[in-house]
């Protein structure tokens, strides 16, 4: 159930309607720009509208160059109302964490293992939930079956070169010049193969996911400098927006932008920025992969973080998942699994969006295997929506609080503390 917040401040219930919202939208590993996600929320919402009964329309950001688009939505009830949305965007990061070229990729594969299997969370990662862990091995074992073929194509080149020498010449010095020619072109070949590979990747995304799943492994649970100061830069934002004219601020983080969300949000909690502010905040988690990062040793600051906003009174905090994405870890309350829940812990409110009740059984049957395209699903429309429609809460007429008020959580939730790391930072 929603708990209800102990402040003086007015809670949520007690607000009107939103009549103004920013949204926050904190993206996942992705080295593609913002516009892919205005874009998508520009068709989907106007898919979900017609299904719905309700009118939303898009039109470009207030403020140029910010990644931003401004949102108008009427239900009928003759109020509209106004969201600006904007993306926080960590792109070029990702694109200079992608730089590496093959070598480099196979020595981040090793050392990206070699931590996972050393600490100890790989295995209890498996038993939380066994999708994202698929998806963590998938581009180890392709990258490592690419390297098999290549090597295979290499040493058949390598001796058919040989073979070749042989027969030309018996002379002195044949053998060695042989060999010689023979490892040249096997190496040539091998990588050749492997350049290929690469320039598929698109398709396989192998490199993309290995490099997704390296780069918060690389230092062990820790956010790099640069990432950390871009969280800053998040934080300000929020905390500017808290501070403005708007009813709700809501921050949605996705995939790995969840654990990016916790780390921007829990110093304004702790810093008392809340306080003063008239607008409402409000956090919502879609996919997450957040034991990915906080079952690491040196995932200090995340796991006080995570355990700080359970607490917070003046936030509303809904965490949305599904059984059918393999690609987080479904309804696994990301708090209480990484073993930083205490009794004063109010939230996540963990539920499931039910992919296969909310999807029509023809879009649920051709979507069931694309497993990426699922990851992704939080953000579009549904055939039948129930309490979860992104854009209902994004851009509709009511607070998170408000929406999902007397909700109850998933039976199904996974509470159990599994992290063998609990450490938090002071």
């Amino acid at each position: 159930m929603i708990a209800a917040p102990d402040s003086s401040k007015p809670t949520e219930l007690d607000r009107s309607k939103v009549l103004s919202r920013k949204v926050f939208y904190i993206p996942g590993y992705d080295p593609h720009p913002a516009r892919r996600y205005r874009e998508l929320y520009r068709t989907e919402s106007a898919r979900q509208a017609e299904i719905s009964g309700y009118s939303i329309s898009q039109s470009g950001g207030a403020r140029p160059g910010r990644n931003t688009w401004h949102v108008e939505f009427t239900d009928g009830s003759n109020s509209n109302i106004s969201t600006d949305i904007e993306v926080l965007e960590w792109a070029d990061l990702v694109q200079s964490s992608m730089t590496g070229g093959i070598a480099a990729t196979y020595r981040t594969l090793l050392r990206t293992v070699w931590i996972y299997v050393s600490s100890g969370a790989i295995s209890r990662l498996a038993g939380l939930r066994k999708g994202p862990v698929i998806a963590a091995l998938y581009p180890v074992i392709f990258l490592l079956f690419q390297f098999i073929i290549a090597l295979s194509f290499g040493t058949v080149a390598c001796f058919i070169a040989l073979s070749i020498a042989r027969t030309a010449s018996n002379g002195p010095g044949s053998a060695l010049t042989g060999w010689g020619l023979g490892l040249n072109l096997g190496a040539v070949v091998a990588v050749a193969v492997l350049i290929w590979f690469r320039k598929l990747d698109g398709r396989f995304l192998a490199y993309y996911l290995m490099q997704d799943f390296a780069y918060s492994a690389a230092l062990r649970g820790r956010s790099p400098d640069a990432l950390q100061r871009r969280l800053q830069g998040f934080g300000r934002r929020i905390h500017d927006a808290l501070n403005s004219t708007y009813d709700e601020v809501l921050v949605v983080g996705h995939s790995s932008g969840v654990h990016l969300a916790i780390e921007a949000l829990a110093p304004i909690v702790r810093d008392g920025g809340l306080r003063g502010s008239e607008a409402t905040l409000s956090f919502l988690s879609l996919g997450h992969v957040v034991p990915m990062v906080s079952f690491l040793p040196e995932a200090h600051d995340l796991r006080r973080d995570l355990r700080d906003l359970s607490l917070e009174d003046e936030l509303t905090w809904v965490d949305v998942s599904a059984p059918g994405d393999g690609c987080s870890f479904a309804l696994c309350d990301p708090v209480a699994v990484s073993g930083v829940a205490t009794p004063g812990k109010k939230w996540p409110l963990v539920i499931s969006a039910r992919f296969s009740q909310t999807l029509s059984e023809s879009r649920w049957k051709s979507l069931r295997w694309r497993f990426f395209r699922l990851h992704f699903q939080y953000l579009c429309a549904f055939d039948r929506p129930g309490i979860y429609d992104y854009f209902q809460i994004t851009a509709g007429p009511l607070t998170l609080a408000q929406r999902f008020e007397g909700h109850a959580p998933s039976p199904s939730r996974i509470e159990a503390a599994r992290s063998g790391y609990r450490s938090v930072s002071q």
